[in-house]
């Protein structure tokens, strides 16, 4: 159903007042790439969106990614950065930080969490290869505290297709998920971990909706009608997500948000390829850093970002196809290149909020957007997980899958 705007003007109290009781939840930002690194999440970020300062009074928890390169893969390496990330999560983030942030991997964590005005920290993996092919590795960790996993990331792996390797035909395709795929999804809805489908082919989203017995999520996608980029869903993928009970989170990424963006940036993308390449080979850090920002303001001087607005553009089509109640927030901060100066960290969200109000959104329905649906959505599969628990685990592995 269509919002109706609004003629009355919103006021600053209204925005504040979502802002204390909105529990803002991103379900994905990469700025552990940087803390694996050694940086200080409590020290301005340089490099990107995502620092403490801009995310205490607005943000109510936090998916940190768990992400692991399709490059790790090689020589059996994925558990082992696996292990990194989560460590920097759990020693670089919640260790150092402990009057800020509080580590949590339930929605009972993340609404205590706010009430003692923390963020709560909770992880997800990206990429499942990082299983290495075991479901033991995938219940060591959820024991860790990941609670959802990317099927794959852009690379197929030996049980999920991807959707960035989809038309390379030198990879092996399973037509969405094998036998052993099924098996891990299973297990995950076992243990109690969202499934979740950002990155995947549509072949495998579709036959994880089906092998799923609970909710499940798209961690950061936004919608394929307004932006053709195949990391967005189509709108009967969306459909399907919200029969399934999931919700699908908003990418804030420039090119998944904006049509034009993603035709216009993509002919600059190559030809400043090489030109990255050379920066890289600066010895200097500082003098990298500095080729690395006039690289950026090169580019967004060529090609402008897209705004809030596309943000609201997305948001409002996903809710027109999928409802209100399956639709939230998945930034993706610190793991792109571009996202609209605009909204380019968690404290901008205000401005959001007024324009979601003027859009004619209910401050119900922001709470439901910021963070509702995802607790929602984290409840069933922990519900799901409390009426497996007397199951067995499964012991299938890759080679008898095959």
């Amino acid at each position: 159903m269509a919002q109706t705007p609004r003629t009355k003007p919103v006021t600053q109290a209204e925005v504040d007042k979502i802002t204390r009781e909105a529990i803002l939840i991103d379900t994905h930002d990469d700025v552990t790439s940087q803390t694996v690194e050694g940086y200080d999440i409590a020290t301005p970020n340089k490099r990107g969106q995502t620092d403490l300062p801009r995310m205490k009074g607005f943000l109510g928890a936090e998916f940190f990614a768990v992400f692991v390169d399709a490059s790790y893969d090689k020589d059996h390496h994925s558990a082992n950065r696996t292990l990194e990330m989560i460590d920097t999560v759990r020693t670089d983030v919640v260790l150092k930080h402990p009057n800020d942030f509080v580590f949590s991997t339930t929605a009972a964590d993340i609404e205590r969490a706010h009430k003692e005005k923390k963020i709560a920290a909770l992880m997800g993996i990206e990429g499942g290869h990082a299983i290495e092919d075991s479901l033991r590795l995938l219940r060591d960790y959820y024991a860790l505290g990941i609670r959802y996993m990317t099927l794959t990331h852009f690379n197929t792996n030996n049980w999920a297709d991807a959707q960035g390797d989809i038309t390379n035909e030198s990879v092996k395709h399973h037509g969405g998920l094998t036998p052993f795929g099924v098996d891990v999804v299973h297990e995950m809805n076992r243990l109690g971990m969202m499934v979740d489908i950002s990155h995947t082919a549509d072949d495998t989203f579709y036959a994880a909706i089906k092998a799923s017995s609970a909710p499940i999520i798209a961690s950061h996608s936004s919608c394929r009608a307004i932006s053709s980029n195949t990391r967005n869903m189509t709108d009967d993928m969306i459909v399907a997500l919200a029969k399934n009970g999931g919700t699908m989170q908003i990418n804030f990424d420039c090119g998944y948000l904006s049509q034009r963006y993603d035709d216009e940036s993509k002919p600059l993308q190559t030809a400043m390829r090489a030109q990255y390449g050379e920066i890289m080979k600066i010895q200097d850090p500082a003098a990298k850093e500095a080729a690395i920002e006039k690289m950026r303001a090169e580019f967004a001087s060529k090609v402008p970002p897209p705004t809030l607005q596309d943000v609201v553009a997305q948001i409002d089509h996903a809710v027109k196809i999928g409802g209100i109640d399956h639709v939230g927030i998945g930034t993706d901060f610190d793991g792109v290149a571009c996202v609209p100066s605009d909204l380019d960290s968690y404290n901008k969200f205000p401005a959001l909020t007024r324009a979601l109000l003027e859009k004619g959104y209910s401050a119900e329905d922001i709470k439901k957007i910021y963070g509702g649906n995802l607790l929602r959505v984290m409840r069933a599969v922990e519900k799901r997980a409390e009426e497996l628990k007397n199951e067995a685990p499964i012991e299938t592995t890759i080679a008898t899958a095959k």
